[in-house]
């Protein structure tokens, strides 16, 4: 059995769920790794057979999705070109994670293609949405990717077909304590700005790490870092809470280690609104905007607010065998 594995590579998520799957697959079947997006930070473990520049978001460094600059960035016609070369063909099925190129290739083909993304559990109208829910939004996350059948992922198992969270071996092996410093990963923001504003708030040490800082330095109790997998795991371990953005893993891989969270969607990005709209329902703590009461709210959440957990978390070998049967029995009618 041959299987195409397309991930995105944009975003935290994406590749730490191929770290978990991709192995976990190679026992099963042969593997290949397409892997698509042109302002990523992580590298994939192991060989990837295929690159293709495929679509990314871009951000304004004040806690937006940049969508001028995501549209000039976009190149349709190398993207048709990259789904007409992808090799599809050469395998029984797809396996992809919120991947363009394998996904309208697969589906140009008539290959089966396996969602298992985050964004595939948003096929069901169980799982939790923002109050103002965009039509637009919903459209793109629906067709951005499109599969054929999906194992999805969330906190919840709100729907027959959702898993809960893939938490990596490199989190499961840390060792939590709760520390004197809160870690902040705010990718959407410049660390600068980030740094003015934590400094303001005194009580507590901040370790604040910027995919867009090349060399470590201190301003009075707040810590700037690079993107570094060993450091920011120590951080993590160490924290007594997490202060990041929205997305689906760092999220739950907080809840998972035991950490109080407080979340910054953000704006115009729908899959953290609605994010947001889960945790809040699960209790978590959200804050919409960085203002005038943004230090008020902080200092609350520091002395206030409790720790989330997960209930479960996805059994790999499980969950790897959905995805074949899923891909096996729909290539059988292909």
């Amino acid at each position: 059995m041959r299987i195409l594995y397309g991930v995105q590579g944009t975003g935290h998520g994406h590749i730490s769920r191929a770290r978990v799957v991709l192995p976990k697959l190679r026992e099963f079947a042969e593997v290949d790794v397409l892997i698509s997006g042109y302002n990523f930070h992580m590298d994939l473990d192991g060989e990837i057979a295929y690159k293709a520049r495929g679509i990314s978001l871009t951000y304004d460094s004040k806690g937006s999705v940049d969508l001028f600059n995501t549209a000039i960035n976009l190149n349709p016609v190398k993207l048709i070109k990259d789904v007409q070369s992808a090799p599809v063909e050469e395998y029984d099925f797809v396996v992809n994670d919120f991947e363009p190129v394998t996904a309208w290739a697969a589906q140009s083909a008539g290959i089966p293609c396996v969602g298992i993304s985050h964004q595939a559990s948003f096929l069901s109208p169980k799982v939790p949405r923002p109050e103002r829910k965009s039509l637009v939004a919903e459209g793109i996350m629906k067709h951005f990717a499109p599969f054929s059948e999906a194992v999805g992922s969330h906190y919840l198992r709100y729907d027959s077909f959702i898993e809960p969270p893939i938490i990596r071996k490199q989190i499961k092996d840390l060792n939590p304590t709760s520390g004197d410093h809160i870690t902040v990963y705010l990718p959407a923001f410049d660390h600068e700005t980030l740094c003015s504003i934590f400094n303001q708030i005194k009580q507590i040490e901040w370790h604040i790490f910027s995919p867009a800082c090349n060399k470590e330095y201190q301003k009075g109790n707040v810590k700037v870092k690079p993107i570094g997998k060993e450091t920011f795991l120590k951080s993590f371990e160490s924290c007594s809470g997490v202060i990041s953005s929205t997305g689906f893993e760092t999220t739950s891989e907080s809840m998972f280690l035991g950490k109080k969270l407080l979340t910054i969607p953000i704006k115009n990005q729908y899959e953290q609104l609605s994010n947001a709209a889960a945790l809040e329902q699960l209790g978590g703590h959200i804050v919409y905007t960085i203002d005038g009461t943004f230090k008020e709210k902080v200092t609350d959440w520091l002395i206030n607010a409790d720790a989330l957990t997960l209930p479960e978390i996805s059994d790999e070998d499980v969950l790897v065998q959905r995805i074949i049967s899923a891909g096996v029995v729909k290539s059988e009618y292909v």
